[in-house]
């Protein structure tokens, strides 16, 4: 750890008999080279150093006082007294809140003996980003074993009563393989659009250069979709989809994008209603500081309440489980989208009205 070699730093230091101000001004100069909080506490047990981020964490005051009075966090107190009476390295882990986010500290607290005093240096690193990503992945484990367990156990069930009371009822044997190739369906679509979040995921830091006719696309995208339109009683209205709308881009994963929102429109817009797909051509987009293309995909079906619209691009999040598996859904299908507009470094934007309908509105950069 980087306090050991600062400690033989320091040691050499004092070897060579330095003052104490040039000693008190090297750990001063390492400490606020360090990105992270850092600060030291000499024998008297107040603090004596402390670097920029340690400050804006604890108080621009906590020089030359107690540390107990500066740092409040029971954890931190006893870690640095156990350094300060073991004489040997202790960590530990805190929390603190700001403006409603918490953050996850380690701290480690260890001796370190300098010209000027011994002391315990301490310092923390923000775990917050690393506990939860690994939450992430427990629960993308846990969502993907339950999505997976489901047709699989129906498909095991099917398989049992074919083998036995089934088998020779040409009727139920008919209806029991129609679930099961049903089921396996599902699963080779949870499969396909887990393979294909894994490879946006691994591509989202590897800007297209392509060049896509945005207009055109949607045109294919919309014509795609006539016949799914016509069984569901639903009617496309386009508007501002013209050719020559060019952005940079992936068209495959472009495509994918709008096919999704396209698809979604027309299975939760409602029988008999309007849907619509338009461009919005912007000279400056705020966000994306510079021309853009809004498109907007809307429907006019039940909306969505606004307590879920954060969690909509969430693995596996769904309003209503149920409807969502019903209508094919694998839960991955905005997380997707969400992760293709990054690649491309747009936004995506959701507005929802119950009752009235829901528009998503992917805004592009113009090539």
């Amino acid at each position: 750890m980087w306090s050991r070699h600062l400690g033989r730093t320091l040691r050499s230091k004092g070897e060579a008999r330095q003052p104490v101000t040039d000693d008190s001004t090297t750990l001063d100069a390492v400490l606020g080279a360090l990105a992270s909080p850092a600060f030291f506490v000499h024998e008297s047990e107040r603090i004596t150093v402390a670097n920029g981020p340690a400050r804006a964490l604890f108080g621009a005051a906590m020089l030359d006082r107690h540390y107990v009075t500066v740092l409040r966090q029971p954890a931190m107190m006893e870690a640095i007294e156990g350094a300060f009476a073991r004489d040997e390295p202790v960590a530990t882990t805190f929390q603190t809140s700001e403006s409603g986010r918490d953050t996850i500290w380690k701290a480690h607290a260890a001796p370190l003996g300098v010209p000027a005093g011994r002391g315990v240096l301490v310092s923390l690193e923000d775990t917050t980003a690393m506990l939860e990503a690994g939450q992430m992945r427990r629960d993308f484990v846990a969502n993907v074993s339950h999505e997976l367990r489901t047709p699989l156990t129906a498909l095991s069930g099917f398989i049992e009563t074919l083998r036995g009371a089934a088998r020779d009822d040409a009727v139920a044997r008919e209806r029991f393989l129609e679930i099961m190739e049903r089921e396996a369906a599902r699963m080779n679509r949870l499969v396909a659009d887990l393979l294909s979040l894994s490879r946006v995921e691994s591509e989202e830091r590897i800007r297209p250069t392509e060049a896509i006719d945005l207009g055109g696309l949607l045109h294919s995208v919309v014509n795609t979709f006539s016949e799914l339109a016509t069984e569901a009683g639903v009617t496309i209205e386009t508007e501002g989809t013209d050719p020559g709308l060019m952005v940079t881009g992936d068209p495959d994963q472009m495509r994918q994008v709008f096919t999704n929102l396209v698809e979604n429109a027309i299975k939760y817009g409602g029988t008999g209603k309007v849907i619509g797909v338009s461009v919005i051509q912007k000279e400056r987009d705020p966000a994306l500081r510079g021309p853009a293309l809004r498109v907007d995909v809307w429907d006019r079906g039940e909306g969505i309440d606004p307590l879920h619209v954060p969690r909509l691009t969430e693995r596996f999040y769904r309003v209503d489980s149920h409807r969502s598996r019903a209508l094919g859904g694998t839960g991955l299908g905005l997380a997707i989208v969400k992760h293709i507009i990054s690649r491309h470094r747009g936004r995506l934007r959701v507005d929802s009205t119950p009752g009235e309908g829901t528009t998503f509105s992917v805004i592009l950069p113009r090539a």
